[in-house]
């Protein structure tokens, strides 16, 4: 597979608008390793290889353990995320596959007790952000280097 296009040299403006975004998440108050974690899950669910190799790479260097980097896709069936890590998980593919089922009620009872409305801003925030990037990565054919 080819690369279709280089966006990050090609619009700057726009990827600088990402980076705004990013550096916003980055400031917030979510642990690192849950902002990983909602990275990879989401970055599964989209099928983006440039996106999963990179943040694979800094959730290890984060400290997040391999067990559950590797089981992350299947966290309902596993005993390696605590109750706040699954709602934000569970928030995350909602949001990932809106178009689907519309992030039912179910799903807001579960986040909602987990978090601030400052650190759902925040979550959601961060869950579209990765999505954007796993639209240009996927759309234009970024590859891990």
């Amino acid at each position: 597979m080819q690369t279709r296009l280089d966006f990050f040299n090609t619009d700057k403006d726009a990827i600088k608008a990402l980076m705004g975004v990013e550096s916003h998440i980055n400031k917030g108050t979510l642990d690192i390793l849950l902002k990983e974690l909602v990275r990879l899950r989401t970055s599964q669910i989209n099928g983006c290889a440039f996106c999963l190799d990179m943040h694979v790479a800094d959730a290890r260097k984060a400290g997040e353990s391999e067990r559950r980097m590797a089981t992350v896709a299947a966290w309902r069936e596993t005993p390696f995320f605590s109750e706040r890590e699954r709602a934000a998980l569970e928030w995350t593919e909602s949001l990932t596959l809106v178009s689907q089922n519309h992030v039912p009620d179910a799903v807001w009872e579960t986040v909602r007790p987990h978090f601030t409305d400052a650190e759902l801003v925040e979550l959601t925030l961060l869950v579209t952000s990765i999505n954007s990037w796993n639209r240009f990565a996927i759309a234009f054919r970024k590859m891990p280097s």
